[in-house]
Parts: structure tokens; sequence; C-alpha cells
């Protein structure tokens, strides 16, 4: 599968963070995570139709724990042997991961990295953080493993409130707010660039492919957002993507849009996680939305991997930036 390869159309891509329900589970304080409950048997399928309708070659960043379990296996290696590409999506996916020491960050890249080559025989190159965490330790690690891109910034400055909001819904300490304190980013990464960047003091080659946002306003577009709007009005949402995208077009930007398992699954499917956005819509309904979307970015621009997108545009000439203070 090559995706979307049209001369003088602007690069963009599409990937899926590969979270799965004990992940969700965790993060929100549910202890019944520790059991490992899996959705990868039944997301992953729906995944990879999803991909072909719209003959997109994606990027799924994948949970090193994930890889350890038998049952995970098979579908995992059913991603590779499509074609798309795997990232590393941190081992352990806790995020607070930009607290951790210099030696568990590389333990974490490593394990992961162990187990992906073990069921697809490739080694990742990508990186996103869990909750979007980063650190200049995690970047410079990066840089020095190899890496040619990360992929964990979200220019925005709603994830305070979406933060916010979470606190209010889930049963945590106070220890696991403070641990939490950065889940969904801070109000100052609304001042981040939307599109691809370097970061110069990691070394200066490794490439940033933020979560594209909305041009201007910084609202979130990717599809998590798309269908919690649908939910509300379906005219709406579709005014808004497309608004997103004609907007991305203007200034030039290829948007980076990103998936969750839970934009192809609902309730039934992942029981106990309720508590996203949009888990109220049928995943059928949900499907529709998610096969739109696609067509509406594959109609505008050149759709690819994460990977082939951060090498398209490293050709170009990208602007440095200083890493954060961890």
């Amino acid at each position: 599968m090559s995706g979307h390869r049209a001369v003088g159309r602007t690069e963009a891509s599409v990937s899926l963070d590969l979270d799965n329900l004990w992940s969700y589970l965790k993060t929100y304080g549910d202890k019944s995570w520790t059991s490992l409950p899996t959705f990868i048997p039944t997301v992953v399928p729906r995944l990879l139709e999803v991909f072909d309708t719209a003959g997109v070659t994606g990027t799924v960043f994948v949970v090193g724990q994930d890889t350890e379990v038998d049952a995970n296996c098979e579908p995992l290696a059913a991603i590779a042997a499509a074609g798309h590409e795997m990232g590393n999506h941190s081992f352990s996916h806790e995020p607070w991961l930009h607290r951790y020491s210099r030696e568990r960050i590389d333990e974490e890249l490593a394990r992961t990295e162990a187990g992906l080559v073990r069921i697809t025989h490739r080694r990742p190159i990508g990186f996103r953080g869990p909750g979007y965490s980063l650190s200049a330790t995690l970047l410079e690690l990066l840089e020095q493993r190899g890496y040619e891109y990360d992929a964990s910034t979200l220019p925005t400055w709603i994830g305070p409130l979406a933060r916010r909001y979470y606190f209010r819904t889930a049963g945590l300490t106070e220890e696991e707010r403070e641990e939490r304190a950065r889940l969904f980013g801070r109000a100052r990464d609304v001042l981040r660039p939307i599109g691809p960047y370097r970061w110069r003091g990691a070394g200066g080659r490794l490439i940033e492919l933020p979560v594209t946002t909305m041009p201007l306003t910084r609202l979130p577009i990717h599809f998590s957002y798309v269908l919690y709007m649908h939910g509300k009005s379906p005219a709406a949402a579709k005014f808004y993507f497309r608004t997103a995208l004609r907007a991305c077009q203007v200034r030039g930007i290829g948007p980076a849009l990103l998936l969750h398992p839970l934009d192809l699954l609902d309730e039934g499917d992942a029981k106990g996680a309720g508590f996203f956005p949009g888990m109220g819509l049928k995943a059928a309904e949900k499907r529709t939305v998610v096969d739109w979307c696609l067509g509406e970015l594959t109609s505008r621009f050149d759709v690819r991997g994460s990977a082939d997108h951060a090498r398209a545009v490293s050709a170009t000439t990208l602007r440095k930036r200083p890493v954060p203070h961890d």
C-alpha cells in the first residue's frame, strides 16, 4: 500500500496512538488496569480497514507493554505486514514521562524498541510521548538512539481546560493529580509552531512533527474532537473540519492528524472507557465520520505516514527551536 502521492500537493500525515484499554484506565486512576485489559485484537482490524478504504499508509505509535502480551502480537504484526509504520509510544504509557530519570526514560525507549523489533523486525524511528509528555532529556535520548523525528507536541491553549475537566471526573489522589499536572499539555504550548521544525539543543537533527491544530485559533482538529462535535451537531463538525483544512492550505501547512483507538470503538468494545469524549456514539457512526474526514484530507493533501512526512519536510529549510526546560 503506497497511500496518496500527488505531485504538487502539500505533504500531510495521519497517525494513530494505540493506547490500549488498560492505559486509559491507568491514567484515569482505575485500578483495574493492572490486569492489562486489551481491545487491540478488536481495534486493529478496524483501523486497517479504515486506512485501506482511504488509500492511506499511516503510522501507529505502539505502547511497549502491549508487545509483551500474547493476544496483541498477531494484530501488531498485521499492522506492519500491511505496510504501516510502527512508532514508539513509550513502554508504560505514563503521561508523566517527563518526570522520569534519564535512565528510566532510556529504558522506556529501549524496551519498546525491543518489543517492536521482535514482532515486526523493524526498529522505530519516530516517537510520541504519552499525553504529549516531553522533556529535554527525552529529546536528547531520542537523538542519541537514532530517531529521526518526535511527534509529542500539541500547540494549543486548551490542554489545561481538558485536564481540569478530566480531574473533575476521575477518582485521583492528590499525588496522582500532581503526577498528571501536565496531562494534555500547558497553556504556553499554544506558542509552539504548528508546522514542523528541528530541535536546536538535541543535536539539531531531530525533527518535531506537531499534532496540527487550527491555524490562528489553535483549537484541536484531530479526530476525537471532530467526533465530539459530531455528537452535538454533525453539520457543525463538518464545517469545522473543512474550515481547518482550508486554513492549513492557505497557510501552506501540511496537517499531521491524529486518531485514537476510541475513535473506532464504542462502550461495548471498551468497557470502562465511557469517560472519553464521544463514547456515546456507536462505532459504526464513528467509522462514517472518520471515513469522511480522511476523504476530505486525502482530497486536499498528499497523505503519508509520519516518517514519510518528516522526511519530506527535512528536505526543506526548517526553523530550529530551543528544547523545552525539564
